[in-house]
């Protein structure tokens, strides 16, 4: 316990960090490691043993992030540059690229690589980043240097966070009946239930303390809408970190990674806003 509470403060000494530094290169920096570390994780978990798509996916789930918005390099790189760079060539262009490198891959060594093995080099590689590059989308979603797609950000992570605590408190306090016992024997649907009312109640706090500091509020309509699909992105994080638990299953493994003492890997802290981020994505095209 010790261990996860010190691990949990570094987090958030490096989430301060993040936030004071949001709108320089340091932010993609940080969320484009987090994306290799998270695909090298699932690619070492899946013990897949060429070690070519190990390594190139690993540099793929680095750099996708980068493309995630044409602002993302401000103020070292002007974003009508790097709109024009990272424009230049179509990104399913790309993507087609990388699926047909891994396939070479695995003709080049097929004694050793499985298909399954490029299946999840491609979720790995292609669909991790993507999830983790919603961060850099939703900072610049309302215009570079808007405070609302900030807070977006926070309510994807709120979303995912809030509702992970409050079900294991609740779970800890009413918990009885149990939500999926084959795969995650500790949730119950008592929990379930604490972890969503705790989402929203975060969620409010977060919406009356966004506007009253914030330039840009949100309206009473946003608002609305915010709080109204809180409840069912907080339900969505549940099933992505069951999702998560699957995968670990699969793989035979307790955790992703070891990164966090206390805490496992990037994909263990991240499993529930791979779901969480998208839908918060979804709402903030609708709000904004």
């Amino acid at each position: 316990m010790k261990q996860r509470v010190i691990t949990g403060a570094v987090l958030l000494a490096l989430l301060a960090v993040v936030v004071w530094r949001i709108y320089t290169p340091i932010f993609v920096i940080v969320f484009s490691i987090l994306s290799a570390i998270a695909a090298n994780e699932i690619l070492k978990c899946a013990k897949i043993k060429n070690k070519f798509i190990v390594v190139f996916g690993t540099i793929v789930a680095f750099v996708i992030p980068y493309f995630s918005s044409a602002s993302i390099l401000e103020p070292i790189v002007s974003t009508e540059m790097w709109f024009k760079i990272s424009g230049f060539v179509p990104k399913f262009v790309w993507v087609t690229i990388i699926i047909i490198i891994y396939f070479l891959a695995m003709l080049k060594d097929y004694a050793n690589t499985k298909f399954e093995d490029v299946a999840i080099a491609i979720v790995a590689s292609l669909i991790v980043p993507a999830v983790f590059s919603i961060f850099g989308i939703l900072r610049d979603i309302s215009g570079f240097g808007n405070q609302l797609g900030i807070y977006f950000i926070f309510y994807a992570l709120i979303c995912a966070l809030a509702t992970d605590t409050g079900a294991q408190l609740g779970g800890m306090a009413f918990g009885k009946t149990k939500m999926s016992p084959n795969i995650s024997p500790k949730k119950t649907i008592e929990g379930a239930v604490c972890g969503i009312i705790f989402s929203i109640i975060l969620n409010a706090v977060a919406i009356i303390i966004y506007n009253k500091f914030a330039t840009f509020a949100l309206t009473q309509v946003q608002a609305s809408a915010v709080l109204i699909a809180a409840p069912f992105i907080s339900f969505m994080g549940m099933m992505g970190d069951l999702t998560a638990s699957v995968l670990k299953r699969n793989f035979d493994v307790k955790d992703f990674g070891k990164i966090f003492p206390g805490h496992g890997g990037v994909m263990d802290r991240f499993d529930s806003s791979m779901f969480t981020l998208p839908l918060a994505y979804c709402v903030a095209l609708f709000v904004v």
